[in-house]
């Protein structure tokens, strides 16, 4: 068992949000003001923030807001950051046992998943998460996007497929005095885009868009949007949806403001279909050159049914924003179709349904990639109600000395980051965006991200 006259040693795989507000739930227990609580952080990056630097559109400084809360959290004297470190290469979960009392894997999601229809794997068709990496300057995706497309498809009524109309249908000039890099800024500047097309299968009450997320489209001066008024349709669930939810009966209200008013001149089209399911790409010599979709109809519950009735649009890109799906984690088990790991509450558990000593998730490998970043803090504070209440069991970490970890890395001459490297990599970004009156210039290589976190 633990010693309880010693700080719980905690090791939280992943610094995105989930991991984050997990390590400030620790800290705000009552176990942190009795026995003090010592947190490290391990992250894949050389700089923290998962989600909100690697997978939120670079023209929401909202919504990286949310990034001011978390560094308060990381400045608390209870937790470091261990950056630039691969769980399952660089460290592995026996290592992880034999310096902490428990282990949370807060790891995310970051691949994309499939959508299997004919056509798919054409050249010109794209996963969501590749492209959102590339345009967020993730170091290991290609430094050039092919962007000859001037019709568009995306696939899915979701935020992700909101961001990444934006982003195709904006002018790279009007995205400069964000944060991008330079290489996605040529890229941007060079896109042929005209036309972007946005598909959903079912009906407006069904998308999955938030209100304030769906307006800003119509904030752009070069981007018109337009809906069928023949979209606006809604069933009895659709209704009982739109009575049940102020979000999704907003979405609805602004749908149909689009609908009925006049089309306007802005240069860049983006359209909003509904009651279209995507059923085959088609081709040509290997590459996209349209979409086939099945009109659908709404069947009285919410949901739909095929009419029978096709339509192909002409596109040369398609891009399938249908959700993220989280990759398996050595040594621990995993739900392939589910892409969580199996957990009750937060315990992870095995083949047999028992909880694993010490162990437990917390965020999208958790519950699933849905719904939005706050709501990891729900996740977070269960599953840290779950490993306080499992403690006092605990049987310890054979080496649970703080320096222990850092002698370890630097004995295997691990190249890792810290929370005072972040400090000087954001200063460094925001020093190469001052001169262009920015707040910020992402440095993308990872060999300049841990040159410019080193003292």
């Amino acid at each position: 068992m633990t010693d309880q006259n010693r700080p719980l040693r905690v090791a939280i795989v992943g610094a995105g949000p989930a991991g984050i507000y997990a390590a400030d739930a620790l800290m705000k227990s009552d176990t942190a003001s009795d026995r003090g609580v010592s947190i490290d952080l391990f992250e894949r990056m050389p700089a923290p923030f998962g989600l909100i630097r690697y997978g939120v559109a670079p023209d929401h400084p909202r919504i990286k807001g949310i990034i001011t809360a978390l560094h308060k959290v990381l400045d608390k004297p209870q937790v470091r950051l261990l950056g630039n470190l691969d769980y399952g290469t660089d460290i592995t979960l026996d290592d992880l046992r034999t310096f902490y009392d428990a282990v949370i894997f807060s790891t995310g999601a970051n691949a994309d998943r499939a959508l299997s229809i004919p056509g798919i794997d054409l050249d010109g068709s794209y996963g969501a998460a590749d492209f959102v990496s590339w345009y967020d300057g993730h170091p290991d995706v290609p430094r050039e996007w092919p962007l000859e497309a001037e019709k568009v498809a995306v696939l899915g009524v979701g935020n992700v497929a909101l961001d990444i109309a934006r982003v195709l249908a904006k002018t790279g000039d009007e995205l400069l005095p964000t944060e991008i890099p330079a290489n996605v800024y040529e890229g941007l500047k060079g896109n042929k885009a005209v036309e972007v097309h946005v598909f959903g299968r079912r009906g407006p009450a069904q998308a999955k868009f938030t209100p304030l997320e769906l307006r800003e489209l119509d904030h752009s001066p070069t981007i018109e949007v337009i809906v069928d008024p023949e979209d606006i349709d809604y069933d009895e669930g659709s209704e009982a949806a739109r009575r049940g939810s102020k979000q999704v009966d907003m979405v609805a209200n602004t749908l149909q403001d689009w609908a009925i008013r006049d089309a306007g001149d802005r240069p860049h089209k983006l359209f909003l279909h509904f009651f279209e399911s995507p059923t085959e790409v088609l081709g040509e010599d290997g590459k996209v050159v349209g979409l086939r979709t099945e009109r659908t109809e709404l069947d009285g519950t919410g949901n739909v049914r095929g009419t029978g009735k096709f339509n192909d649009w002409d596109v040369q890109a398609v891009y399938r924003a249908v959700g993220y799906l989280s990759q398996n984690i050595a040594k621990l088990p995993f739900d392939d179709q589910a892409g969580t790991v199996p957990n009750e509450a937060g315990r992870v558990l095995d083949e047999d349904g028992k909880h694993i000593d010490a162990t437990y998730v917390t965020g999208w490998i958790k519950r699933g990639p849905v719904g939005l970043i706050g709501h990891t803090k729900g996740d977070a504070n269960e599953t840290i109600a779950c490993l306080l209440a499992d403690a006092p069991n605990f049987a310890g970490a054979p080496n649970p000395d703080e320096n222990a970890i850092i002698e370890f890395l630097e004995g295997k001459k691990l190249p890792y980051t810290t929370w005072d490297g972040w400090y000087r990599l954001d200063a460094h970004e925001r020093s190469l965006g001052e001169p262009e009156g920015r707040e910020r210039i992402k440095v993308v290589e990872r060999d300049d991200m841990l040159r410019a976190s080193q003292q």
